[in-house]
């Protein structure tokens, strides 16, 4: 238990709660109930936190614990005996000869939280409970600071409090089973965030707190408080939660293995899984992403194919597949609601290997033909000719993009008007995508337009030859990073990986077997990819510091989880011994065991490039779940669809 430690719940909306395992917020971000007004946008993070006092025998016992200026008051954590996360995030309390449990969990499909009090070891003494709600309402991008707009007022209901302090945001109702309510009017000023502080960020906030709630605490009953954007009642937390524990259980034995990083990997891969409007999609990131093409396009065989999830699939597909423009998929839907930013070459060419995979593991031909086969017809036609951002075939067959100032890869800081790694020309991974890309659509004409197939062949033969005849690296056995006319770039960068882990391949074997061994000598880590070889004078081992130091780092040796999922498809594409199952079997089992000891259930955005590799950014991210389940499930395992490749 310590502050370093983070726990997720979600609700399948886009909303979430967060905090540390001591209960200590540490971030903007960490809050009981964020909502998502509309889902999986407009986030608002509308309760912060419960302050909770125990009275036993006319002793106080203060729960909870605060950063503020130069001081962590209340010491509650000093009383916490344990926590755990079976499947929900419990606290325990130790307090003389008594015993408090918390219980918080979300409502899956709802903007609730349920906070659940028992008092576990058998007492005949007297227990109060104390509970001041502490609310923020606002963006949860942002913070809240002492303001006399506030409407405090409330007019209380039998077992339910309605609180709407600003005009034009949703009402949060408290529903509880408390003996008294009394109206308070406090602000608590100077809460304090360490990341933020570190990160550069805004990190001070203050917090009103309307009302005190008291609670008599027996061995038979429990202290409830339900936070929800709708009315409830208290008497519901019973059967929300059998119901969400029956949901989760059932999730985890719908994993297509009985082993249990499999089955860890389903479970957090079901919290990326969201709403948009009718339809599905998938959040990038806990706690500051929202669903980005590229990252949905990635993630989707892990979390809905490989999952049994099939449908889901198809309206993620479908989703996407409605916002085309000019043959490019979009980048992000931002959170407020504003147009989808077109600004990626790589989403649009993913989005032909998610259609590809979801084929592969469902055969259903007709939802492709109809649906998706005339809009990638249409994404083919918009590179020969040219779309946004320079991105156009060139005549040597490759795909050539990108323009100043202008981040369209994956790698993708800017800080400013610095555009931090410009791959400007011909990017590596792109080649490789647009070839499988290719491919899949030789493939799909064969079957829905035979007069088609034989030209999307000759597109992928042509851009198989130039790309052997640019990228290979003689000097360092691998592939340059990008080819423009200006030259090449040498970085040692794990792009190249995906010319081997695609299911179409450009390379020989000789020559993949050269890029894994080169992959794995300069960019390997436990937790997964560098990006920048250590052996670059432009590699940063630590990301940390302000916005300026950690955009620096990002794609310049940082470690990113995911791409251990496209290595390892490539290290067994190239190694088929038993040795080499083995192998890939232990590094995942190492990630497994970072989940389950700190990660609590989730996997991480990033981790640094230099040992000991400490977890950053996100703390739970789609892509890094998702890429090490795909692997995991179809390569080290075996229990793959029947995937047709070069």
């Amino acid at each position: 238990m310590n502050a370093q430690q983070e726990w997720l719940e979600t609700n399948g909306l886009g909303g979430f709660a967060s905090s540390t395992t001591i209960g200590m917020n540490t971030r903007r971000y960490h809050g009981l109930l964020t909502a998502a007004t509309k889902p999986p946008a407009g986030r608002l993070l509308l309760l912060s936190k419960l302050e909770e006092v125990v009275t036993v025998n006319g002793r106080r016992y203060e729960l909870s614990a605060n950063q503020y200026p130069g001081v962590i008051h209340p010491r509650g954590d000093e009383l916490q005996k344990t926590f755990q996360q079976d499947p929900f995030p419990v606290f325990t309390y130790s307090l003389d000869n008594i015993e408090i449990l918390k219980r918080v969990f979300m409502v899956h499909g709802e903007n609730t939280t349920v906070v659940e009090y028992e008092l576990i070891a058998p007492s005949e003494t007297e227990v109060v409970l104390e509970i001041r709600p502490l609310i923020a309402f606002r963006d949860f991008h942002s913070t809240t600071h002492e303001n006399s707009s506030i409407n405090g007022s409330f007019s209380p209901q039998p077992g339910l409090v309605k609180l709407t302090p600003y005009e034009g945001l949703p009402s949060l109702y408290l529903a509880h089973n408390a003996e008294q309510i009394e109206a308070t009017g406090n602000w608590y000023r100077n809460f304090e965030y360490t990341l933020e502080q570190q990160r550069g960020l805004d990190f001070q906030e203050d917090l009103y707190n309307p009302l005190l709630s008291i609670f008599r605490l027996t061995v038979n009953s429990s202290a409830v408080v339900i936070a929800s954007t709708i009315a409830r009642k208290s008497a519901d937390a019973h059967g929300l939660r059998l119901a969400e524990s029956n949901r989760r259980e059932s999730i985890r034995r719908s994993a297509p293995t009985k082993h249990a990083l499999v089955r860890d990997l389903v479970a957090a891969a079901d919290q990326f899984i969201v709403s948009r409007g009718n339809l599905k999609t998938i959040i990038a990131g806990y706690p500051w992403f929202g669903d980005w093409g590229r990252d949905t396009m990635i993630s989707l065989p892990g979390l809905t194919l490989v999952t049994g999830r099939p449908d889901v699939a198809k309206d993620i597909l479908r989703a996407f597949a409605n916002c085309l423009d000019q043959g490019m998929l979009p980048n992000r839907f931002p959170d407020a609601g504003e147009q989808p930013e077109y600004n990626t070459v790589d989403a649009t060419l993913w989005f032909f290997e998610a259609i590809r995979s979801f084929l592969a593991y469902t055969g259903d031909e007709t939802f492709v033909r109809e649906e998706l086969y005339p809009k990638l017809q249409d994404i083919i036609e918009w590179h020969q000719r040219g779309t946004r951002y320079g991105i156009r075939v060139d005549t040597d067959g490759l795909l050539i993009c990108g323009e100043p100032r202008v981040q369209l890869t994956w790698m993708d800081a800017k800080v400013g008007d610095w555009v931090v790694t410009p791959r400007h020309g011909k990017p590596v991974e792109i080649q490789a995508l647009w070839f499988n890309a290719l491919c899949v659509m030789r493939d799909l004409a064969s079957m829905f337009d035979s007069e088609s197939s034989p030209s999307f062949a000759l597109m992928a033969q042509k851009a198989q030859r130039s790309f052997n005849a640019f990228f290979w690296n003689d000097q360092n056995n691998c592939l340059f990073d990008v080819v423009n006319g200006a030259g090449v770039d040498a970085s040692i960068r794990p792009n190249q990986i995906f010319a081997v882990s695609l299911p179409h391949s450009m390379v020989s074997l000789a020559n993949a077997r050269k890029i894994v061994d080169a992959v794995q000598r300069e960019l390997f880590t436990p937790m997964g990819l560098r990006t920048l070889s250590p052996s670059d004078p432009a590699y940063h081992g630590r990301y940390e510091g302000g916005v300026w130091e950690r955009d620096s780092a990002y794609h310049q040796g940082t470690v990113w989880p995911w791409l251990m999922g496209p290595f390892i498809t490539a290290f067994l594409k190239v190694d088929k011994s038993q040795a080499a199952q083995k192998q890939a079997l232990k590094w995942l089992e190492g990630l497994h065991t970072f989940m389950q000891h700190q990660g609590l259930g989730q996997l991480p955005e990033i981790a640094d490039g230099d040992a000991p590799h400490k977890s950053r950014g996100c703390i739970a991210q789609a892509w890094s779940v998702a890429e090490l389940l795909r692997a995991a499930v179809e390569d080290v395992y075996g229990n793959h669809p029947a995937i047709i490749s070069d």
